[in-house]
């Protein structure tokens, strides 16, 4: 049998007793009694949470191939109905459909107890794949399987390193390659498609295997989509249609640099006095600490109410339109828990908008020495009255951003009033926890003024999430968890939709002897006048990490690399608006640009920052040179106007000097060559 499309043609042809399908040409799935590609059982979890951190074990009881396949041609496609011995009943029934979206299976389970599902796609030795949500290890898949779990990721993400195995040891939260706040079950194949799995149930996503990919789900999903591209930005443009765009920044946002300081309204003054008098294009200030603070043992924590605390920022009320009047706009944060010390956690349990325990009492979360209850999201009325927190505590106060925190801490035993279990979910709360921040900006008029950025995400985050933030780095220079790991972070969410993202400079975590440098901090604030938006973290030990502002030096160093980013400012706006318009990331991977450079696919510390510039960060400690891989073309460095043709290449590359190169033909020439001329350090 043969199936095609004039717009996404696809075949399902028998042969042999067994059937493959395919996608323009792109082999899919093969399937035979003796190679199925198709496994359904049952199995029994075991979770654990600690903050955040989940330790994940499964016991699989059973396991069975399915074998035996009938192909029945339907009017809008194919139904293939699966039995797992002969003279048995069918058990499961795939229906292939095509239309413009692109190919997609979906299914229909008749036994209701099976909980574990496997599906095995078509592979081939040379092909790499990318994708599965934000991944800070690795950004070609092939040769590890991936977890698809929202939780902390964890400090070092790396068994091997002493820092891992003293958080794993001290606080059960160590991490791992495949540990991440972000997940999604999606990925690129070089063949040129995506695959996207409708689930949120805990996925695992192999790709150690020479001939198949297989997908682990436990639960049979509802449905697979696929669909091809001419190349890998219509792969992406393609993607991002289904899935939801990011919108555009506002327009100040690219004014300079967003400052994260706290210590209240004085502090912030006075600050603000020294960045003006240094010439520091300051956009922003980020007070995360603006609804108050409190002090653990892992240093600096929020009082989880929110709501301006007039202790803590005296006269709050009245600054925060001064400083908009001088272009400063004011940043606050919330998440979605509320702490059982503050007034909003009564009000929420007395009209009972708070998840509970499964006997319906009272649920509470430890979150590191206090403790705070999970508002429900499922309860169409909490969800409107959290929308009505931000609305009058945030935005009528006169906010215009937050960090939209966590999402990923939901507990897989809560009671939720939708009726769905915890385990469904876990996954999905990421994206219901980005709609609400997003109907409650829509609602108050001023979304195109108004911003926020978000650490956690799923599926769904890309309709509802405007900016993303690579999460809580060590403030190191470990691969795995420290200034590297922001770059395949950003190149792989970009590739599954969210292509607009950023980092704290300077990193966040402070722990286990970690202490951050004024080495990693400048070489943090080189790669950021580079990316979409500029912000600075004070960590969550502040005294143990050096600050901007730490030494004149390194201020001066800030208004140096602030005056780059904001001359980039109409280049990056393009970006940012493609981004919106075609789903087209502004941070890339070479082969995004140069799919015919074979060792483009491999690259994974240096991106394209548009199809214009090319980017190679600094992230080794004492480093006065890098090796940077150049794809044929004709480049021009930066800073000293030397030119290129490609090909492996060794750079000085001084701090305040990154690496960074720009097509000679590029349109915007001009503007690159007036940041060298105006910021040439010599």
């Amino acid at each position: 049998m043969n199936s095609s499309s004039t717009m996404r043609p696809f075949q399902l042809i028998e042969e042999n007793g067994g059937f493959e399908v395919r996608l323009e040409g792109r082999l899919l799935l093969s399937h035979s009694t003796a190679d199925p590609f198709m496994f359904v059982g049952t199995g029994k979890e075991s979770i654990e949470m600690y903050r955040g951190n989940f330790q994940i074990d499964d016991y699989i009881d059973e396991r069975t191939p399915l074998r035996y396949a009938n192909v029945v041609e339907e009017p809008n496609g194919y139904r293939v109905k699966f039995r797992r011995y002969l003279g048995e009943q069918e058990i499961l029934s795939l229906h292939f459909s095509m239309n413009d979206e692109g190919l997609r299976i979906t299914f229909d389970m008749k036994d209701k107890l099976v909980n574990r599902f496997w599906i095995r796609l078509s592979a081939d030795h040379e092909e790499k794949v990318y994708g599965c949500g934000e991944q800070l290890s690795h950004l070609n898949l092939r040769g590890k399987n991936f977890p698809l779990w929202t939780s902390e990721p964890g400090v070092g993400r790396n068994k091997s390193t002493y820092t891992t195995w003293q958080a794993d040891v001290k606080d059960r939260a160590g991490g791992d390659y495949y540990t991440t706040n972000f997940p999604q079950p999606t990925f690129i194949s070089t063949k040129k498609y995506f695959c996207h799995v409708d689930t949120t149930a805990y996925a695992d996503f192999n790709f150690r295997h020479h001939d198949f990919h297989e997908l682990h789900i436990w639960e049979v999903p509802s449905s697979i989509l696929f669909e091809c591209g001419s190349d890998y930005k219509d792969v992406v443009r393609r993607l991002t249609a289904r899935l939801g765009r990011q919108p555009e920044l506002p327009e100040w946002t690219y004014d300079g640099i967003w400052l994260g300081i706290q210590g209240g309204t004085d502090v912030v003054e006075e600050k603000l006095r020294v960045a003006k008098e240094k010439g520091l294009k300051v956009g922003a200030v980020w007070c995360q600490d603006w609804q108050g603070k409190r002090v653990t043992s892992f240093g600096r924590r929020l009082m989880w109410n929110w709501a301006w605390n007039p202790e803590e920022y005296p006269g709050l009320d009245k600054k925060i339109h001064e400083w908009k009047e001088e272009g400063i706009r004011f940043l606050g944060y919330i998440n979605p828990y509320v702490a059982v010390d503050g007034p909003l956690y009564k009000e929420a349990f007395d009209r009972g908008f708070l998840a509970t325990d499964e006997e319906g009492g009272e649920y509470l979360v430890d979150f590191g020495e206090f403790y705070c209850g999970v508002v429900d999201f499922t309860n169409e009325e909490a969800n409107e009255w959290y929308q009505g927190v931000i609305q009058k505590n945030m935005i009528e106060f006169g906010l215009d951003g937050w960090m939209a925190d966590f999402g990923e801490y939901l507990p897989t035993d809560v009671n939720l009033s939708n009726g769905e279990t915890a385990m469904k979910m876990h996954n999905a709360w990421p994206a219901m926890w980005a709609k609400v921040n997003h109907d409650a900006v829509k609602k108050s008029g001023r979304a195109k003024d108004i911003t926020y950025f978000m650490r956690a995400g799923y599926t769904g985050n890309q309709a509802y999430c405007p900016l993303l933030w690579a999460g809580d780095q060590s403030v190191d220079w470990s691969m795995d968890d420290g200034l590297a790991s922001v770059i395949p972070a950003a190149l792989s969410a970009g590739l599954t939709g969210c292509g607009i993202s950023h980092s704290d400079i300077g990193g966040y975590t402070s722990l286990h002897g970690n202490k951050r440098s004024k080495e990693l901090l400048l070489r943090w604030v080189d790669m950021a006048a580079f990316t979409p938006v500029m912000r600075t973290h004070e960590g969550n030990r502040p005294d143990d990490c050096f600050q901007y502002d730490g030494d004149d030096e390194t201020l001066d160093h800030f208004v140096r690399m602030t005056n780059v980013y904001v001359e980039m400012g109409p280049y990056l706006k393009m970006l940012v608006k493609e981004n919106a318009e075609h789903g087209i990331p502004v941070q890339r991977p070479l082969f995004m640009e140069y799919e015919e450079d074979p060792f483009s696919y491999d690259i994974q510390y240096q991106y394209m920052l548009g199809s214009d510039v090319l980017v190679a960060p600094v992230y080794e400690e004492g480093a006065s040179t890098r090796n940077v891989y150049l794809p044929e073309d004709d480049w021009i460095h930066l800073w000293t106007g030397d030119t290129y043709s490609g090909g492996q290449i060794t750079v000085n590359a001084l701090i305040g000097e990154p690496p960074v190169f720009y097509r000679e033909k590029s349109v915007y020439r001009d503007l690159f060559e007036s940041i060298a001329k105006n910021t040439i350090k010599r």
